[in-house]
């Protein structure tokens, strides 16, 4: 991974890919790593555990041999996968959050595009496990091991009603 240049810790990539293939193992097949940048973290998925992971992201710039749609993702969309992931998804965290009321996340926020009032790292965390808790979405805290400050996720389960009346849509 040295080739290629990350802003804040490479190892983010590795660590949540990790966390995915221990957690999930073979449950889950179709991931979408959203606002995913260059794809490192669908790259792992793919090459060194199997999945069927894509980019979703407007910016369209991902590594050569990065499955990929060049669009905004749309809450509406979490349907088509088995697994929903954020990391440091920017303006996405809203839609990957609303992701979880019908699949399974991964939502590891960086920056606070969740509401206008300021938020600090805590509190933007807090605001979005108050929006799970409000619409019985199972979450839990999971700290990554990558450096900080923002190595903090929330992991969630969407609603049980939600999750007996779904269909696979592929």
């Amino acid at each position: 991974m040295n080739r290629h240049r990350f802003h804040g810790d490479p190892e983010r990539f590795r660590a949540v890919a990790a966390y995915i293939a221990g957690r999930y193992g073979r449950r889950v097949r179709h991931v979408a790593d959203v606002a995913g940048g260059q794809g490192m973290l669908a790259r792992i998925l793919r090459k060194k555990y199997n999945y069927a992971a894509e980019v979703v992201d407007p910016r369209g710039w991902t590594l050569v041999g990065v499955a990929y749609r060049v669009c905004a993702f749309a809450p509406s969309a979490a349907n088509y996968y088995d697994l929903i992931v954020g990391l440091h998804p920017d303006q996405a965290t809203r839609a990957v959050a609303e992701a979880a009321l019908v699949r399974p996340t991964v939502l590891v926020p960086c920056c606070n595009f969740w509401s206008a009032e300021r938020l600090g790292q805590e509190a933007l965390l807090r605001a979005i496990e108050d929006y799970y808790d409000a619409r019985g979405v199972a979450h839990e805290r999971v700290p990554f091991a990558f450096a900080g400050p923002k190595n903090v996720g929330l992991v969630s389960e969407p609603p049980v009603s939600r999750q007996e009346g779904q269909t696979d849509e592929r």
